[in-house]
């Protein structure tokens, strides 16, 4: 079983998964230091000086934080964004695995 285990880890696929999932964890947080730092504290100044990170309504005993949802939903599009772009990069720049399929 061990030997098994040793050829799972070493094949290719699983090593491109855990680097993509590192990378891809660094990347997050990039995104979301822009979202916090840079991208929500102009929409608050351009909202009046919301900061969305406070903005909550109780109902009963629960606290519902919808202003860390918006914060969240803005933070995918960007992400969603810059992946698009990097995506549309490699793909003019015949980097995937389909343009090369289709050039041989």
């Amino acid at each position: 079983m061990l030997k098994e285990f040793k050829a799972f880890i070493a094949q290719g696929n699983v090593l491109d998964l855990a680097v993509g999932v590192i990378i891809g964890g660094a990347f997050g947080k990039i995104t979301g230091s822009l979202v916090d730092d840079i991208i929500m504290p102009i929409v608050g100044i351009l909202l009046g000086g919301i900061d969305f990170t406070t903005l909550s309504v109780t109902v009963g005993t629960a606290v519902v934080k919808y202003g860390n949802f918006i914060q969240v939903v803005i933070n995918f599009l960007v992400i969603a964004m810059v992946i698009f772009w990097i995506v549309k990069a490699a793909n003019k720049a015949g980097l995937t695995a389909k343009k090369a399929d289709e050039k041989a």
